[in-house]
């Protein structure tokens, strides 16, 4: 049998206590993997080991399958209508909001984000993505589309059937949301892939999956390594659909797998190395702030970050000085402590690569400016770091970090920003600060991202899209837009006269 979980939580920000199964959530029902191994989950606040979940492998995946098609046959899928899935949607949004704290909680254990922010905004936005979907599932239409007399012309929007989705470890509650809200509004069966090293908040999820009435087979959890469950879900014969969040090199071999196999369709939202753009007459105060929470928002760990900041010749020496004192103001420690800013990075390989980058950093030539040296405890701690004087060759300059390591760039003008801010693989977002509007929103449409931010950084909506552009992937997220990924278009010619 699988195994249980249970951790009582006794901290100043929560107090409380979760329970939940360990298991693969296949068919309704939690079950051993097929060859009854497990997958250690460790605290990356100590190093220490805080329990054990279910490994999953091929057969699983093969499992999961039948029982997707199973469920798409009889309960699910065409045979559920789009109020049924908007009730279900909207009562495990009302789960979700009750069990709000126990699910930070898990949340900030396991990935190590600050309890706080895991509540007041991975928690509270996974939340109302569900709820934002729930509203579509009865919206899903097509149109009636007028040919001549002799025929009626008209066409719907069907569930592509089976869904594979591979989802990251830097916001494991909100990929998830992300990725199962417009799947299952438009009344896909999934299969989903949880980070192996943040599994926690999606076993929790699976049993209020269940409580919401979603039928059994609809929805699979499959704990599990990349190169294997995720594997066997990209190359599939039977899965018609993989969707993915992650690092571009992975994108590249899913996308490689699914088109070996069953030419699958295919949404990827990969890496970036996000500009964020500061004009000489941007409001300094507001640029200093947001640049902080551009870079070191969930510790770096962000797809988004905006890791290179360019500053305009006239500021540069004041915002960096401004800049140095907010980075220095930041409290690295327990996300379960009160006042604590960041936690620490998610597992020792991570943790490894990001000290790896400030190596390089300074081998290469740029000015460790602040910052650098790992923080002191037992965890996966680093401490916000700023470099000076790059080049734009540079490791640390042209590759994603994923961590709490920005660059502060000097730049002349509108071209020099420009070119400089577009000269990178990457296109998912993109910063400017400026007080003049057309200068802010030329340069917006200037650059090469699929999101930019105006005198703000990482604001995100349930209903606005989000994706990428080259490198950065395939497909968008989140509002009506995501839809569009999950369904199949069918047109239907009736020829009502009887004649040729």
């Amino acid at each position: 049998m699988p195994g249980v979980f249970s951790y009582e939580f006794n901290s100043n920000v929560w107090k409380g206590k979760t329970e939940f199964n360990t298991g693969l959530f296949l068919g309704g029902e939690f079950v051993d993997g097929s060859d009854k191994e497990t997958i250690d989950v460790i605290n990356p606040t100590n190093g220490k080991l805080i329990t054990k979940v279910s490994l999953g492998t091929k057969a699983d995946v093969d499992t999961a399958v039948k029982l997707a098609h199973k469920a798409l046959e009889t309960t699910w899928g065409l045979n559920a209508g789009g109020a049924e899935r908007a009730a279900m949607l909207r009562k495990l949004g009302d789960l979700m909001y009750d069990h709000r704290e126990e699910l930070a909680a898990i949340e900030a254990l396991d990935n190590g984000k600050t309890f706080g922010w895991a509540l007041d905004v991975d928690i509270t936005f996974s939340t109302d993505t569900i709820k934002y979907y729930a509203g579509w599932a009865d919206k899903i239409s097509g149109q009636t589309i007028e040919t001549d007399e002799k025929k009626l012309c008209y066409t719907r929007h069907e569930p592509i059937g089976i869904v594979g989705q591979i989802i990251p470890w830097n916001f494991p509650l909100l990929m998830l949301t992300w990725k199962i809200g417009p799947a299952l509004a438009t009344g896909n069966a999934i299969i989903l892939k949880p980070s192996e090293f943040t599994p926690l908040t999606a076993l929790r999820m699976a049993a209020l999956i269940k409580e919401a009435g979603f039928p059994d087979g609809s929805v699979s959890f499959i704990t599990g390594y990349g190169h294997i469950v995720g594997e066997a879900i990209s190359s599939h014969m039977e899965i018609d659909k993989v969707a993915f969040t992650g690092s571009t090199l992975v994108g590249r071999k899913i996308m490689e797998a699914a088109a070996k196999s069953n030419l699958k369709n295919v949404t990827l939202e990969l890496g970036g190395k996000s500009p964020n753009v500061i004009f000489n007459d941007a409001d300094l105060e507001q640029a200093v702030g947001w640049a902080a929470h551009g870079i070191f928002w969930n510790h770096g760990q962000a797809c988004c970050a905006g890791s290179r900041i360019f500053v305009q010749e006239g500021i540069y020496d004041e915002f960096l000085k401004r800049f140095t004192e907010r980075t220095k103001s930041l409290k690295v420690g327990d996300p379960f402590e009160v006042g604590v800013d960041q936690g620490p990075l998610v597992s020792k390989p991570h943790f490894d690569r990001v000290m790896g980058y400030i190596k390089s950093g300074i081998e290469q030539g740029a000015t460790l400016h602040h910052g650098g040296a790992e923080h002191t405890g037992d965890g996966f701690f680093v401490n916000p770091t700023i470099f000076t004087d790059t080049t734009p060759d540079m490791k640390i300059v042209q590759e994603e970090i994923f961590g709490p390591v920005g660059v502060v760039i000097k730049f002349k003008d509108e071209d020099d920003v420009v070119r400089l801010a577009n000269d990178t693989v990457y296109g998912l977002a993109a910063i400017v600060f400026s007080q003049d509007i057309n200068r802010a929103l030329e340069t917006a449409h200037r650059l090469k991202a699929g999101t930019v931010w105006v005198n703000c950084a990482n604001q995100l909506h349930a209903n606005v899209p989000f994706g990428g552009f080259k490198q950065s992937g395939i497909g968008r997220e989140l509002g009506e837009y995501a839809l569009h990924n999950y369904t199949n278009i069918k047109a239907v010619h009736v020829n009502f006269r009887h004649r040729k």
